[in-house]
């Protein structure tokens, strides 16, 4: 698709290192410092949150979303912590914009919060056609500007900040996205002069002590979502974790001060968010050596075996402190195969048949509505209730015309068997609803609608009394029965289509909607002078009637 992303020497694929290569780091006298890159994991439900997120709120708009990515320190020395992306990442009101703060999301020991920006296109030509390095290097100038102003150390969630590009194909079920996340670059670049596990960095009682405050910071409410923090040695001993706004006060007040963060890598570099932080160091408190705890856990708590303490030897950029300087950022991930190129992942068949056939055919409704009649309400038409009396061949070219229109509640009211002569002329049948006599027209169309797609329908095989048609003495307790049961469907629905092929059979249909009228019930009827117009008709007029039917029906506030 012609989508590239400039190396990063700075950065390491999981698989592009080993245990010759890491020792190698850790005895190593000054080098230049490596970080491994975030890792993203997108949970099914966020797609599909997503998917409802675009057709009832976003819509036609590609304005970028706050969303909120997840992450915990690593807690296994084979697996990284990855950032996840979860049904609750999205805003949870229609209103989201992307002004809404998400640093506000309150997160957990096991949800660090990290704030992201999701940019979702309409078409796959705008996704191909995005300008990333625009858009990451606006992200790189965001984190930058929370450096500077402070906000970073207020709140330092902000330095794990992400984008999210995708294009989402709601027609396949299938998602084409690609993370991004920026990282300021230091230029000459930091060097590490020494990488070693806790344990053999500090003393038995510093470790415990460190242990402690760690395990101290994480179970507090008010700071076990925070992913950057310092750890103050007082000189009587006492190891305390403190907020990294604390960094001067710590040191004036005396004691030796070391940073640490929620490392989500598994090996021997550090992961990706130690990047922003040293940028933070260099602007905010002006330092060319920093010590850094790389926390990894095990069992929830420290694991100082996987955990590292880095030196690092920061360089001074001058130029940083010129006003309006903007440094370089870098952070595209690279996919499963190593390239810089999208992922893409497909839920069709994952998903429930019928619920995909059901949002498949409101799609098309919902392109209507934004694109050609915003005032369509889809809600009021599935709600609609349709009854239709006659399925022969109006019968059948009705339904088969109002499910495209939304409406999901249909009951046909038919007397008659399926013949021979119906499947060519009545779209809901063939060759197998004819043999053994034929199968009752009202069941059999019921069968052939829930095999095109979801619907609620059901069939009612009953005959509609008709005026100048003799009644014996034997009949009247069944005659009265039809009607009874007739005036309880026309009750019990919002709109009756009289579809029937003679005038006898429509006249009683016709005097219980008039009695309903009360209701505001709406009779509907369709004929026709010549047979061969039967289809083009009832095509057209179902079309036209939906359209009218939706307008008066919001008018009278059904």
């Amino acid at each position: 698709m012609g989508l590239t992303e400039p190396s990063d020497s700075e950065a390491l694929t999981p698989s592009g290192h080993g245990p010759d290569e890491a020792s190698e780091v850790r005895s190593s006298a000054s080098s230049t410092l490596m970080f491994a890159p975030w890792q993203s994991a997108v949970d099914e439900g966020f797609w599909h949150r997503m998917a409802s997120f675009k057709l009832e709120t976003q819509r036609l708009d590609e304005h970028p979303v706050p969303v909120s990515g997840f992450f915990a320190p690593c807690s296994h020395p084979q697996i990284p912590s990855h950032l996840q992306l979860l049904e609750e990442s999205l805003p949870p009101d229609p209103g989201g914009s992307s002004s809404t703060s998400h640093s506000a999301v309150i997160g957990n020991r096991n949800k660090c919060p990290a704030p992201g920006t999701l940019y979702n296109t309409n078409t796959l030509e705008s996704f191909t056609g995005m300008d990333r390095p625009s858009l990451l290097k606006s992200a790189a100038l965001q984190i930058w500007e929370d450096i500077h102003s402070g906000k970073a150390e207020e709140d330092s969630n902000v330095l794990n900040r992400f984008l999210l590009i995708s294009f989402a194909d709601l027609k396949k079920w299938s998602f084409l996205y690609w993370f991004a996340f920026p990282a300021i670059v230091l230029t000459p670049s930091a060097t590490v002069s020494s990488c070693t596990p806790v344990s053999m960095a500090f003393s038995e009682e510093e470790s415990t002590g460190i242990r402690g405050a760690c395990s101290e910071w994480r179970s507090t409410e008010t700071t076990a979502s925070s992913p950057f923090f310092l750890l103050h040695f007082t000189s009587d001993g006492a190891v305390n974790a403190r907020p990294i706004r604390d960094w001067k006060v710590a040191n004036e007040e005396g004691g030796k001060v070391i940073s640490a963060y929620y490392d989500p890598y598994n090996r021997t570099y550090p992961g990706w968010p130690l990047r922003n932080f040293l940028a933070l160091a260099v602007v905010r408190w002006e330092v060319t050596e920093l010590r850094v705890l790389c926390y990894r856990e095990k069992r929830g708590f420290l694991d100082p075996e996987l955990s590292l303490v880095v030196d690092v030897e920061l360089p001074k950029i001058p130029e940083w402190k010129v006003q309006g300087f903007i440094p370089k950022g870098v952070g595209w991930e690279l996919n499963s195969r190593g390239k810089a190129r999208p992922r893409i992942v497909h839920l069709a068949a994952s998903m429930d048949p019928e619920r995909a056939a059901n949002q498949a055919a409101d799609l098309n409704l919902k392109l209507m509505r934004w694109r050609l009649l915003p005032s369509l309400n889809i809600p009021l038409l599935s709600s609609t209730k349709c009854l239709l009396l006659g399925a022969g061949t109006l019968g059948c070219h009705v339904a088969r015309n109002l499910l495209p229109w939304g409406i999901r509640h249909i009951t046909f009211v038919d007397y008659g068997k399926v013949a021979m002569s119906n499947p060519c002329r009545q779209s809901l049948y063939n060759l197998e609803d004819c043999l053994n006599g034929g199968k009752p027209k009202a069941e059999a169309a019921v069968a052939s609608l829930k095999r095109i797609g979801p619907v609620e329908a059901r069939g009612l095989c009953m005959s509609i009394p008709m005026p100048g048609h003799s009644v014996g003495p034997a009949e009247v307790d069944s005659v009265l029965a039809d009607c009874s049961r007739l005036k309880e469907l026309v009750d019990e629905h919002d709109i009756v289509f009289l579809l029937t092929d003679t005038r006898e059979s429509r006249w009683l249909p016709t005097l219980l909607c008039a009695a309903a009228n009360k209701n505001q019930k709406f009779r509907i009827q369709l004929r026709t002078k010549f047979p061969r117009q039967l289809t083009m008709v009832a095509w057209a007029a179902t079309s036209a009637t939906i359209l009218w039917l939706h307008w008066i029906l919001q008018q009278i506030g059904l």
